[in-house]
């Protein structure tokens, strides 16, 4: 006899294991920050405190553009990978990975219709295991994002 367990997450990562003040520092992820006006993608590292606050958002939630250096712009969760490299998808729910039969979308791109396959993926809520955060840019500020980020750039040499 077979038992199969199901448990539905019904709580997020971070209400359950919140971190302790400092554990943010050992956090840092690279925000992708595509711009359709021009075209053009930048990428940002996001180290600390600003992780953190990040962290328990899903794809398609809002964010303030301080996050990742660039005052007086929003924007908007696309996507993302995890530390393993598992793609995030928007209809798989909380922070884990899970192995789902998928006929097409982000994480499988099949050769013929009708063709199905079992993918390891990652759900669409951001936590310590995001490695990468895609968004686009839904406000923008007064200053350019490469002139945002070549400030910090500056700053670093």
């Amino acid at each position: 006899m077979m038992f199969f367990l199901y448990f539905e997450y019904n709580h997020s990562y971070n209400e359950i294991y919140k971190p302790e003040d400092g554990a943010y520092a050992k956090w840092n992820m690279i925000v992708v920050i595509s711009d359709s006006n021009d075209g053009k993608a930048y990428q940002a590292e996001v180290t600390g405190a600003k992780v953190g606050s990040l962290s328990g958002k899903k794809i398609g939630d809002n964010f303030d553009g301080k996050v990742v250096g660039l005052a007086g712009y929003e924007l908007i969760i696309t996507g993302g990978t995890d530390k393993s490299g598992f793609p995030m998808r928007k209809d798989i729910s909380g922070p884990a990975k899970r192995k789902v039969l998928v006929t097409g979308g982000t994480g499988y791109h099949p050769i013929e219709n009708g063709r199905r396959k079992r993918k390891t993926i990652a759900g669409n809520e951001i936590s310590s295991n995001t490695a990468q955060v895609n968004a686009k840019v839904t406000k923008y500020g007064q200053k350019s994002i490469e002139g945002h980020l070549k400030k910090d750039e500056d700053k670093e040499d």
